[in-house]
């Protein structure tokens, strides 16, 4: 299991969000359980639930996410995860090239807690089996009056890219034992 923390991008300062960390765990089939915890959430925009299923656009408003690669290839995997319960998963064959839907035989579990200071997004992404993979962690965070913060564990000179490989900072933890 590891702790991250996401850095805002320079360009784009939250109104109220303070910080947001990550947390991420590998389990015995092969599946993960990652933990956003979003401190400073009075002006979070949540996305109102809309059963589980596959969406597109979702990082329009605020949206969790997770890159995986292998250390030594140009082809990867994004996931994007809505507190509406919506997400998202396709392939690249290298950097932002060949994209095409990624088959998931089991949907994400997504859930999430909101209290007066911390907003928390869970997601169990079952049978991902990338173990010795490198990860990017990431979060659109959307705010009542429009603002947009773009949250990532590095960020690239320029424009916010979360495809970038230098978003790709930390690494995918072994599965736990059962």
């Amino acid at each position: 299991m590891g702790t991250h923390r996401l850095l805002c991008h320079p360009d784009t300062p939250p109104k109220s969000v303070k910080s947001i960390g990550v947390t991420l765990a590998g389990d015995a089939k092969g599946g993960l359980l990652l933990r956003w915890r979003i401190e400073g959430c009075a002006d979070l925009i949540v996305p109102e639930y809309a059963g589980s299923g596959r969406a597109d656009e979702l990082w329009k408003t605020t949206c969790f996410e997770l890159f995986v690669k292998a250390p030594d290839g140009a082809a990867y995997a994004e996931f994007n995860f809505s507190p509406s319960h919506r997400w998202a998963a396709y392939r690249f064959d290298s950097y932002r090239a060949g994209m095409a839907n990624l088959d998931m035989p089991d949907s994400p579990q997504i859930d999430h807690q909101m209290g007066e200071r911390y907003f928390v997004m869970t997601v169990k992404l079952p049978d991902l089996h990338a173990s010795s993979a490198e990860a990017a962690l990431s979060a659109v965070i959307e705010e009542r009056d429009g603002t947009k913060s773009f949250w990532a564990l590095a960020h690239a000179a320029g424009q916010p890219d979360f495809h970038a490989p230098a978003c790709f900072a930390a690494a995918i933890p072994a599965a736990d034992a059962p």
